[in-house]
């Protein structure tokens, strides 16, 4: 759990916003661009109205992923996450992230995400106060802060995100993985880094674009990622 990207500065592709008809390929396209950490948004139709993906996509790419050096980023945005960590771990997942507000057991939520040999991260909504994760803040191994409310790709990023990604920056330990998802783009992710943000997820504005491999790169320079 040492040597990872996802304690780099990088930009996370979501696969949500893939053609999932040529999904490998697509992915594939994004690593050879110097994509290292895929994003998966899972959702179950409860925590938020859509319903996504689960185990079965993250299995189908994880090879491909892992055979390039990447790390498999699981955000799930579901109600009773606990009953699901074991079947992503076994489908490749690098780190699993749920949601503060998904759960009363947090801490142990985190320790049954660890056992399964995965990182453990924790995400809060726009509407969520930073104080929810503070508790979590010394032993958890990622936060992600949501700069869009969770559920449908391509929505706007939220204005006031920078200073909540700012307030999270001030009570992670010194290296602790600071993660924004939602509307992340070119103009929005200048803001986001200099906030202390260091994983990007951005999703329809790399597999929207005509050329995914070089958006992602336009916002990875944008971002000062890797």
């Amino acid at each position: 759990m040492s040597g990872t990207p996802l304690t780099e500065t990088r930009i996370a592709p979501s696969i949500l916003a893939a053609d999932f008809s040529a999904l490998g390929s697509q992915v594939d396209e994004v690593i050879a661009a110097g994509a290292r950490v895929i994003h998966v948004d899972v959702m179950d139709g409860n925590f938020v109205p859509p319903i996504t993906m689960g185990p079965l996509a993250v299995n189908a790419i994880g090879e491909r992923v892992h055979a390039a050096g990447a790390a498999v980023d699981v955000h799930l945005m579901i109600n009773r996450p606990e009953a699901q960590i074991d079947e992503f771990a076994k489908a490749g997942a690098d780190n699993i992230t749920f949601h503060a507000e998904a759960t009363v057991h947090a801490n142990r939520l985190v320790q049954a995400i660890r056992e399964h040999g995965c990182r453990a991260g924790v995400a809060i909504n726009p509407g969520t106060p930073v104080g929810a994760v503070a508790q979590l803040a010394g032993d958890i191994d990622l936060v992600l802060c949501m700069t869009v409310n969770p559920g449908w790709g391509g929505q706007a990023f939220i204005p006031s995100s920078p200073a909540k990604i700012a307030a999270i920056r001030e009570m992670l330990p010194a290296g602790t993985p600071l993660e924004v998802d939602g509307g992340v783009d070119e103009q929005t992710a200048p803001s986001c880094a200099q906030a202390g943000a260091t994983l990007f997820v951005a999703g329809s504005a790399i597999f929207g674009a005509p050329d995914p491999g070089a958006a992602y790169q336009a916002i990875a320079k944008a971002a000062g990622a890797a």
